[in-house]
């Protein structure tokens, strides 16, 4: 088995969501860190965990990041992390289903993420790295993530659909 360890400098972990239901407004975590324990050449069957720090939540603007971290959403005092470990990893082709446990505000929810492999490569230093990119989509509400506003039209503020979008990078260890 091989251990790699998630490089945060060289990753990106981001999120969509539908406002208005007319656009998407973006955002990411700048915190976080993850494990790869690599049982198969392929990959198959190899185990991924991932953590991310809500206080990092980052949409590039600051009051609506304030709103997130409130207990409207996710709570960061009293829930302070985004935890996912997967139970499944498996080829689909030439990509991935990962399969894991996601918990966001105490609430666990297993999800599906589809993941690509981009490759191997050495560094300068000679560390040994692989890349993965993927998404997947959760309902924010199975999450208790339940804050709901509309507009005086009656338009929604906010979608229920979260799209993931992630490109990772790991180091060996």
């Amino acid at each position: 088995m091989k251990n790699y360890k998630l490089d945060p400098a060289h990753s990106d972990i981001s999120f969509k969501v539908r406002h208005l239901l007319i656009s998407n407004v973006s955002g990411k975590f700048k915190a976080f860190e993850g494990e790869l324990d690599r049982v198969n050449d392929d990959f198959s069957e190899s185990k991924v965990s991932f953590l991310a720090r809500v206080e990092s939540i980052d949409t590039g603007n600051e009051q609506r990041d304030a709103h997130l971290k409130s207990a409207d959403f996710f709570d960061a005092e009293k829930y302070p992390e985004i935890k996912f470990s997967s139970t499944s990893f498996e080829k689909d082709g030439d990509s991935y289903k990962v399969v894991g446990d996601l918990t966001i505000h105490d609430v666990t929810n297993s999800i599906i993420l589809d993941v690509v492999f981009n490759g191997a490569s050495a560094d300068d230093y000679g560390n040994k790295r692989i890349g993965f990119e993927g998404k997947g989509k959760i309902n924010r509400k199975d999450f208790g993530l339940g804050f709901t506003m509309t507009t005086q039209a009656g338009t929604v503020v906010i979608g229920d659909d979260i799209k993931l979008e992630f490109d990772v990078q790991f180091i060996e260890i």
